[in-house]
């Protein structure tokens, strides 16, 4: 069955108080290296993040890896810098259509419902939306052209009416995950990932166990495109690798995304961007945030031990308090939700509040000298690889000591941590 393409819109953006001064460089830890490093390299920062694929609402391990992304954005942003942010939604894979098809439901409806939460959970977050929400579906034609600069460059092979990246054609493979990286994945660890994780090492036929499909031939009850490479539907790696290229250009600052993108997700879109535009091409700067687990698990749809962003706002939790929770926690740390989480954070979240009434003062944000202090540690804070539990430290020990300030407190707390007090 082809489909049609539909056009994306990303989410409405909350407003961002303006914070007397500028905020310093922010510098995180890059995973190629193992290494902080200045995280925008110029006046225009650049920042491309993997985003859903939307066949299960907006659970609390992805909101914590958007709101991660969020905090970098708004450090930049105060810092002067002219920010273009990109993420793609993959509106069209396997799991999408294996969990349409176990409920009965169409696949486009099912992605179209879960996308328009996942928007919802965002917005009620206050994170702040990329000025580019593509579409796999909607990215084709893009994607189609970066496959035809691959297959220019002898990079594609078929295999019965698939076609395949030849890994081999990148020198550099290996560079974010492989030995002799922080990662340290030797072929072996590679391939057994690649399985877990929507690969097909061990399919007879592949030049290499690890060559990643770029576009998957038509297959029966499936939706299909028509290509010069046949009629089917694109890889999943391929896919980022054409869009963030297409939006932010084959160089570009930092890609995001949580830790088990590392491999092969991340591994491979680079190879195939190296691959397309040159061994300099892609990001400068590897960012991936720690997983979330519940009841002792990593939250995975498999196993179906999620804390939903939506169910706890139906419950009539405060989003702000959800975010809170999260902050509580360095993005790149390994952590667990528990029923603990949410009374601190709007325990924390009412103190803030209180604190920031009394200290309420007539003066404008600019004439507020109070805050001051919380102003400069927030930001040294932020700007050490996102210190968000740093930060929140500060404005509660400013809330702890008789508070002064709180028009500036209260205008930090949204600008740089995102949460309306």
């Amino acid at each position: 069955m082809p489909v049609i393409l539909l056009i994306m819109d990303s989410w409405r953006r909350a407003e961002v108080p303006v914070l007397p001064g500028r905020g310093p460089e922010t510098r995180v830890r890059n995973t190629a290296t193992g290494e902080t490093a200045v995280a925008a390299r110029a006046q225009a920062a650049t920042l491309y993040a993997c985003g859903i694929t939307p066949y299960d609402a907006t659970h609390i391990g992805h909101a914590a890896t958007f709101i991660a992304w969020d905090l970098l954005v708004r450090a930049w942003l105060d810092a002067g810098h002219d920010v273009t942010y990109v993420q793609n939604v993959t509106d069209v894979d396997d799991p999408l259509l294996e969990r349409a098809d176990r409920d009965g439901e169409d696949w486009r409806e099912l992605a179209a419902r879960e996308i328009a939460l996942y928007r919802q959970d965002m917005t009620s977050l206050r994170v702040l939306p990329p000025e580019h929400l593509i579409g796999a579906v909607e990215a084709l034609p893009v994607i189609e052209r970066f496959n035809e600069r691959l297959a220019a460059r002898g990079a594609l092979y078929e295999l019965d009416e698939d076609v395949y990246f030849a890994r081999s054609t990148d020198a550099s493979f290996g560079r974010l995950s492989g030995a002799g990286t922080p990662a340290g994945l030797s072929a072996e660890a590679m391939a057994q990932l690649s399985a877990e994780r929507g690969g097909d090492p061990q399919r007879a036929g592949k030049k290499d166990p690890l060559d990643p499909l770029v576009w998957r031939g038509e297959r029966p009850d499936e939706p299909f495109w028509e290509s010069r490479f046949g009629p089917g539907r694109p890889g999943w790696h391929v896919e980022c690798a054409a869009i963030a290229s297409e939006y932010l250009g084959a160089e570009f600052d930092v890609q995001a995304g949580g830790a088990d993108l590392i491999f092969p997700h991340h591994e491979m879109s680079g190879s195939h961007a190296r691959v397309a535009f040159g061994d300099h091409a892609f990001a400068r700067v590897y960012a991936h945030a720690g997983l979330v687990s519940y009841q002792g698990a990593k939250m995975s749809k498999s196993l179906g031990n999620l804390v939903f962003v939506n169910r706890l706002r139906e419950a009539g939790t405060d989003p702000m308090a959800i975010r809170l929770a999260i902050l509580a926690h360095h993005y790149r740390s390994e952590w667990e939700w528990t029923d603990a989480s949410l009374p601190g954070a709007q325990a924390r979240l009412d103190r803030w509040r209180a604190a920031v009434s009394l200290a309420a003062a007539p003066e404008s944000v600019g004439a507020d000298r109070g805050g001051e202090a919380v102003l400069a540690e927030v930001r040294e804070r932020l700007a050490d690889d996102l210190d968000a539990p740093g930060a929140l430290a500060a404005i509660d020990r400013w809330a702890d000591a008789g508070p002064r300030g709180g028009a500036l407190v209260r205008a930090v707390a949204d600008a740089l941590l995102g949460v309306a007090l």
